[in-house]
């Protein structure tokens, strides 16, 4: 296993960076009514869903149905904060479903850019289905956890319109509690459970797939055929929920996008604990004795402060909720054993790079590697020659990009594998759009980190639209992800056939211009060099 903490020390800054993903982005909740969307319907044409709590009335949207804003918990609000999610309450008469609820309290100093999105009753959901559906069509479900390093984001950012209407299943996109709100490990807060990692946020994800589960029948989905879907932070989400033994049931088939099990380590009780009391102390709530109540009073601009600078590290392993890290129980093969499909962008890191040291000189270059990696500096060197990449900056990028994201996927891959069906994909669009306000003069930002999303999604936080090529790439690409959560296998009738991961490391590279299988990932990413290092942290 000496090759799955080769990238450790690199995580921190790759999260601590990953934190930044929204800051630059418009939140769905203030675009949803936005000018050039069509909601569509006469009120009496409106469609009405019962749930469990009571009638849901939705819209006509761009060729699907939207419901909105559905609670599936109880607002994590007073004396419920810091508490284990509960059921949502009843309603009487019709809820109206066509305005998205805000995103969850963010702990990222950068936010998002309307703060009045934003709100500790936040446990909410968006369910889309195509315009035929009704109760009983047993269509595919897909729930989606957002990404953002666990401090930040919203699913309202990702609409899932076109998904819904052109692989006709039924897409859910949740919220869930973020930075101390959502995972603060004191042992006061565990209540009468065994559940003292204080993991709010993985919580509220079952929480949301327990409700789905319930009442997904009612949209026209199929209970018994549930995709759980996240991407960076929201796939370090899905590895917790393969790892946590209550999920077992709530889903059949996984797929994780840029966050690789064997790279998002959850950490231990013992340092989860730590974590949670330097937060608490800065909170003014440093007395155990009172500790709990003192949180759930203090006010939340108080609790953002108090974790600025702070790190969030997610879900916590060592508890009843999450007894093992989900590599350890991936590993060990004691997880909730789905077929899996796993991937990454070809430059998962020039995003990360671009934010904290764009215009790296080529001094500095090799000053970080070699303070970085020690004995093994000069072999990195050798291998990242500032003269096969024409800039520090791409050389920086390349050496993160293998050593994290890409090898960690391979291997990730490789071990669910010899377990599970495993579909394994490259995106690679040498001209894909950068997030918004996060493009830099002079930097090639394509490939990054939530490169894939605009092709995913009905989503509005990349730099420009899609070119016809490009939307082309992402119907296919919707077309693979809708069949595997139909069949567990992205098999699709007129599409480059995507093999099962094996023993070679077979991997679809999507593309644009071509898209096709082939076994030279590892090499292509030096996996095999990097199986071997240990390296310190690159600053």
């Amino acid at each position: 296993m000496k090759r799955f903490t080769s990238a450790r020390p690199l995580l921190g800054t790759a999260i601590t960076l990953a934190a930044l993903l929204a800051s630059a982005a418009p939140t769905a909740a203030s675009s949803a009514g936005s000018p050039g969307s069509r909601a569509t319907g006469p009120e009496g044409a409106r469609p009405q869903v019962a749930v469990s709590q009571g009638v849901l009335r939705g819209r006509t949207h761009d060729g699907a149905q939207e419901f909105l804003g559905v609670p599936y918990a109880a607002p994590p609000v007073g004396e419920s904060r810091l508490r284990a999610p509960e059921p949502p309450r009843r309603w009487n008469g019709v809820r109206e479903a066509t305005r998205q609820a805000p995103a969850c309290l963010q702990f990222s100093p950068f936010g998002l850019r309307d703060p009045q999105a934003v709100s500790e009753d936040c446990l909410y959901l968006d369910v889309y289905r195509p315009r035929s559906a009704h109760a009983g069509s047993r269509l595919p479900v897909v729930v989606w956890l957002h990404g953002g390093a666990y401090s930040q984001g919203t699913g309202t950012q990702f609409g899932g319109r076109t998904m819904a209407e052109l692989t006709g299943s039924v897409v859910v996109s949740i919220n869930y509690r973020l930075g101390q709100l959502g995972y603060l490990g004191l042992p006061e807060l565990a209540g009468e459970n065994d559940r003292r990692s204080g993991s709010f946020g993985l919580m509220d994800q079952a929480a949301a797939l327990r409700w789905t589960r319930e009442n997904i029948g009612a949209f026209g989905g199929d209970p018994d055929s549930v995709t759980v879907s996240g991407q960076s932070a929201g796939s370090g989400s899905v590895c917790a929920l393969l790892a946590a033994p209550s999920a077992a049931g709530l889903f059949h088939r996984a797929v994780l996008q840029s966050g690789p099990c064997t790279l998002l380590r959850t950490p231990d009780r013992a340092r989860a604990e730590a974590e949670a009391r330097a937060f608490a102390a800065r909170a003014g709530c440093a007395e155990p004795a009172g500790v709990a109540a003192c949180l759930r009073a203090a006010t939340s601009p108080a609790l953002v402060e108090a974790a600025r600078t702070l790190p969030t590290s997610g879900p916590a392993s060592g508890d009843g909720l999450l007894p093992l890290d989900p590599a350890a129980a991936i590993g060990a093969g004691t997880w909730n054993k789905v077929p899996v499909l796993i991937g990454s962008t070809r430059a998962e890191a020039r995003m990360f790079v671009a934010l904290s040291q764009p215009y790296l000189t080529a001094e500095q270059y090799t000053a970080q590697i070699l303070a970085g990696y020690g004995a093994s500096g000069p072999q990195v060197l050798a291998r990242y020659p500032l003269s096969a990449y024409g800039s520090p900056y791409l050389a920086m990028s390349a050496v993160m990009t293998d050593s994290t994201f890409a090898c960690h996927t391979a291997w990730t891959a490789q071990l669910f594998a010899t377990q599970v069906p495993t579909y394994t994909y490259e995106f690679d669009d040498p001209d894909s759009p950068t997030l918004a306000g996060a493009q830099l003069p002079g930097l090639d930002e394509s490939n990054a980190h939530s490169a894939e999303l605009a092709y995913l999604h009905d989503f509005t936080m990349g730099d420009r639209p899609l070119t016809p090529a490009q939307t082309a790439l992402g119907t296919r690409m919707k077309r693979y992800w809708g069949a595997f959560a139909r069949f567990g296998a992205p098999a699709v009738p007129g599409q480059a056939r995507w093999p099962a991961t094996d023993v070679r490391g077979t991997v679809l590279i999507l593309n644009p211009e071509s898209t096709r299988a082939g076994s030279a990932f590892s090499a292509d990413h030096q996996c095999g060099f990097w199986a071997t290092q240990q390296p310190r942290p690159v600053r």
